[in-house]
């Protein structure tokens, strides 16, 4: 069984969950009923279209007809288009190339920006509210406590590295070395003039 299938079946579930689930995304949604937003990912071969309709989204791995909108960018570019004021960044740095219709890429983006992400809401029809809100604190709390813990070696591994092994100098010993190379290299002029108005005598 190819797996392409399975793939844009499971974008299309979570995209639908998290996009067309809450009325109050409505008048977002209604932005992009009609469109067809294509996206190009360089690690994949084949890309991804997306057909916006009044009641769901459609992943499709192939489509013949136009789309508005074209996006080709890489896979770790995508977090970084929630946030709506990086988009002209990430387009003029060439992270991100847009043909078409521009307007339906930030549709797109305001969209997913105003949907909640809440693992609550998927897990709650299966599991019931109270457990699938306390699996999802857990959860949060978890990764909040990992992501700490993460940081607080990356802060040890450093200090670790520039004190103690002194395999890495520390930042004041980078800007102590800049300034005296700078010196150095302005001894040097002077002394290379005074070689030269030597040989001129």
């Amino acid at each position: 069984m190819p797996i392409k299938p399975l793939v844009t079946a499971g974008i299309e579930n979570v995209l639908n969950a998290f996009l067309y689930r809450a009325p109050a995304l409505k008048t977002a949604r209604q932005r992009l009923n009609g469109k067809v937003l294509r996206i190009v990912l360089k690690e994949f071969s084949t890309p991804l279209v997306l057909v916006f309709s009044e009641r769901q989204l459609d992943v499709l791995g192939e489509w013949e007809g136009e789309a508005d909108c074209s996006v080709i960018t890489h896979m770790s570019v995508l977090p970084k288009l929630r946030d709506r004021q990086q988009m002209t960044a990430l387009i003029r740095s060439g992270e991100l190339e847009v043909e078409g219709d521009i307007q339906v890429v930030q549709n797109f983006v305001a969209l997913s920006d105003q949907a909640e992400f809440d693992p609550a809401e998927l897990m709650a029809p299966y599991i019931g509210d109270i457990a699938a809100e306390g699996i999802s604190k857990t959860l949060r709390t978890g990764s909040a406590f990992l992501r700490k813990g993460l940081l607080r070696q990356q802060r040890y591994a450093a200090e670790v590295l520039t004190e103690e092994w002194r395999m890495a100098p520390g930042p004041l010993e980078v800007a102590w070395f800049a300034e005296e190379t700078a010196a150095v290299e302005r001894a040097v002029d002077a002394l290379t003039k005074r070689l030269e108005k030597l040989e001129g005598k």
